[in-house]
């Protein structure tokens, strides 16, 4: 546990974990061994997480020289915040965010080997099933079922109430209360032309 990180109330670090600095776990956590919190992450109270996750690795951000084609990082300098009740499954990565805050919303849960990139906004109530991956600065509603397998692009939003079924591509914004399937996405009130 490094410099000025504070720890709530009740709440349980079990062996081999690495909480950095400046971190804010809250009450009534239960964080299984070898989990890492990274720097200026927080957590919030009753929040579960599971062996191997890791909140806030640096996001996937770099630049790339069209000359060269070498690749040059940008650095990531925001954090994770992951609200009360949330569950995060065996092995997520939550990447912080490149300026500001990726947020996971209270009650979210989060199955193992998940992947949220950088800058991502996950809403309240959601489901993430195993091996889906949200990319950077995506916005998911409240109540959003993500099934197995599925991805998301960047820069989308999915609106409240929204079903992406299992291995499922999602391209576009997706609206509310909607069903997505397919590779690529459709929606389930229109058939897909491919």
């Amino acid at each position: 546990i490094e410099k000025r990180a504070t720890i709530g109330q009740n709440t349980v670090i079990m062996p081999q974990c690495y909480i950095g600095a400046d971190v804010k776990v809250g009450r009534n956590c239960l964080i299984y061994p070898q989990v890492v919190i990274r720097e200026d992450c927080v957590i919030g109270d009753d929040v579960i997480i599971h062996p191997g996750a890791v909140i806030g690795a640096d996001g996937f951000g770099f630049l790339t020289d069209r000359k060269t084609g070498k690749h040059t990082k940008i650095p990531q300098i925001g954090n994770v915040v992951v609200e009360a009740g949330a569950e995060i499954g065996a092995n997520v990565t939550i990447d912080r965010g490149a300026v500001g805050s990726t947020v996971i919303k209270s009650g979210s849960q989060i199955d193992n080997l998940v992947q949220i990139g950088h800058n991502v906004k996950l809403g309240r109530d959601c489901v993430l099933v195993s091996q889906t991956g949200i990319a950077g600065s995506t916005i998911v509603g409240d109540n959003v079922i993500l099934a197995g397998q599925s991805g998301v692009a960047g820069h989308l939003t999915i609106g409240d109430g929204a079903v992406i079924t299992a291995q499922t591509g999602v391209m576009s914004d997706g609206p509310p209360k909607t069903t997505m399937f397919g590779t690529p996405t459709c929606l389930a009130s229109r058939m897909c032309s491919r």
